[in-house]
């Protein structure tokens, strides 16, 4: 018959089990630090030598017209699946509810995002996840979905570049809108998204970052602290109008697509936007909104103090 201090021990052995097993169900995922994160952008890239193949995953922050300035700014091809607030994980998964799938993708440009990227024609992709961001993570398993990207965009084509499309929030945020633009991307975009799925590719390539979110807080910053530019004042000027007139807190007009194009064209091509042609047309062909010359080139020179300042773009800190 055991003694007591050989049940007592049996029992201590059983509870030192049972805890590594619950550790090892629930542990935290691997995340790369600060430190390591930082390290993986130390190398800048080089620049391409000529137009880009691009596709776009992601949902209405992305939107048609948007990735249509983008191609006229810089001559190149483009494709696209997108959606309504969608996550990775619902691209990814063919059970997992798409909002607004078929009306979102009925258009030229529109094709399926895992033969594209299987196909191996694509040179670089851009993919954003939904917004609430936060919940992305808790509830969609949003770092392993970005891998789970990363990793077949790579497998079609080993030498494709990736980038995080860091995107913004709705306006009327509790936490407020231009802090959460300064802290969401060391909190959520970086710190969680990129340590998390970076650290789980074999591959050292990093995943590079289109600062959309931190440039439209600097405009806006630099817009709101003056005069009106081009009779551009505050940051709901950037954002569009639903039918009855009211604000949309969400979704950018012509102006702020234009803002979030030249963010992509700069760290895409890794050149300033400065010079580029302001009129340009929606994905409908009709033409869009166009920035006064003022406002233009307080966009473009925005554009460039913010993605050129930060190595996560790829772009050459000299």
């Amino acid at each position: 018959m055991p003694t007591r201090q050989s049940r007592l021990l049996l029992a201590g052995v059983i509870a030192a089990i049972s805890g590594a097993v619950i550790w090892y169900v629930v542990k935290p995922p691997q995340a790369l630090t600060p430190a390591e994160l930082a390290a993986r952008y130390e190398t800048p890239l080089t620049p391409p030598d000529g137009p880009l193949k691009v596709f776009h995953l992601g949902h209405s922050l992305v939107g048609r017209d948007m990735p249509a300035i983008l191609a006229q700014l810089a001559g190149h091809e483009h494709a696209s699946q997108l959606g309504w607030g969608t996550p990775l994980k619902a691209h990814w998964e063919p059970d997992e509810p798409a909002q607004g799938f078929e009306t979102e993708n009925a258009h030229a440009h529109y094709r399926d995002a895992k033969e594209a990227l299987a196909s191996g024609e694509y040179n670089t992709f851009v993919l954003t996840e939904m917004v609430e961001i936060e919940a992305a993570i808790d509830y969609f398993d949003a770092p392993l979905y970005l891998e789970k990207w990363v990793t077949a965009a790579r497998d079609g084509n080993p030498h494709i570049r990736t980038y995080l499309y860091e995107s913004w929030h709705d306006l009327n945020d509790p936490e407020g809108w231009l802090d959460r633009l300064d802290t969401d991307p060391a909190r959520y975009w970086e710190g969680v998204l990129l340590a998390q799925a970076m650290a789980a590719i074999p591959d050292p390539e990093p995943i590079y970052v289109i600062p959309a979110g931190r440039v439209m807080a600097e405009l806006v910053r630099r817009i709101e602290a003056g005069k009106p530019v081009d009779g551009v004042a505050t940051r709901e000027d950037l954002f569009a109008r639903l039918e009855d007139g009211t604000l949309d807190p969400i979704h950018v007009n012509d102006l702020g697509a234009y803002l979030v194009a030249l963010t992509h064209y700069a760290v895409l091509y890794q050149r300033s936007p400065v010079g580029l042609p302001a009129q340009l047309d929606r994905a409908d062909g009709t033409p869009a909104k166009a920035p006064g010359p003022n406002l233009a080139r307080l966009m473009q020179d925005t554009v460039w103090d913010v993605v050129s300042a930060l190595p996560v773009t790829g772009i050459s800190q000299n």
